[in-house]
């Protein structure tokens, strides 16, 4: 696992993960395939393709790094892997266990235990694909109340509800949780080629971010899993 970003202590990670403690449940469940694993469409299982899969998923990584909203992200990815048509994401409201908001996230968004937080998780999906799965918490004070309304009625995508703000992003974590080349791979030599196709797992990359309006106040914190599902076009060979 690689990360990028401000290291937190075992204990702030804890908080944050007991919050999104089903996320691999409701991927698999989400995810076509069985035992939590995807078929990458048309990947097959050689050292070259292999390389080529790395670069898409680090392609993926920087972009998400360097652009506020995910979920543009995920639709410039959609559409530029023939993933849809029309390459746009939706977003589908998932249950929220009834829990305290994590001390760590009131800190990040510099709010005090009195003040409220909502959470909302949903999985995007764009075309038959289930891209990633989003944890949000958000100041509702600090929206307007067009867009809470949206959020509390709708299953639109957070990034679209806030477009309007022209926020900015501040990456806290970021990891890769899947590489399809072996650790140390540019010292060794790659793995031969086999007859199948490549298995990629449930989960691929998480990041940890915060949201702040133009005038520097926060307003969320994401914590999005993205899915083997970000392979499942044809690889450009």
């Amino acid at each position: 696992m690689a990360w990028v970003g401000a290291p937190k202590t075992g204990r702030h990670r804890g908080r944050l993960c007991r919050a999104s403690v089903s996320v691999m449940v409701l991927l698999t469940a989400l995810m076509s395939g069985g035992e939590g694993m995807a078929m990458a469409s048309g990947w097959p299982d050689t050292p070259m393709v292999r390389m080529r899969m790395q670069a898409e998923i680090r392609t993926l990584q920087v972009a998400l790094l360097t652009q506020p909203s995910a979920t543009v992200t995920l639709e410039d990815w959609c559409a530029r892997h023939g993933m849809a048509a029309p390459a746009r994401v939706l977003a589908r409201r998932l249950p929220v266990a009834q829990a305290s908001i994590p001390a760590q996230v009131r800190a990040d968004l510099g709010v005090g235990v009195d003040e409220p937080v909502r959470h909302r998780r949903v999985a995007l999906s764009c075309g038959a694909h289930v891209l990633s799965l989003a944890d949000n918490w958000y100041v509702p004070a600090r929206l307007t109340p067009a867009m809470n309304a949206r959020l509390d009625q709708t299953d639109m995508p957070f990034g679209h509800v806030v477009a309007e703000l022209g926020f900015t992003r501040r990456t806290l974590e970021s990891s890769l949780l899947w590489s399809p080349l072996p650790t140390g791979w540019e010292a060794h030599a790659i793995p031969p080629a086999s007859s199948g196709m490549i298995a990629v797992p449930a989960e691929v990359l998480r990041n940890r971010a915060v949201l702040s309006r133009h005038d520097g106040a926060a307003f969320s914190e994401v914590v999005e899993t993205y899915t083997g599902a970000i392979m499942e076009f044809t690889p450009p060979l």
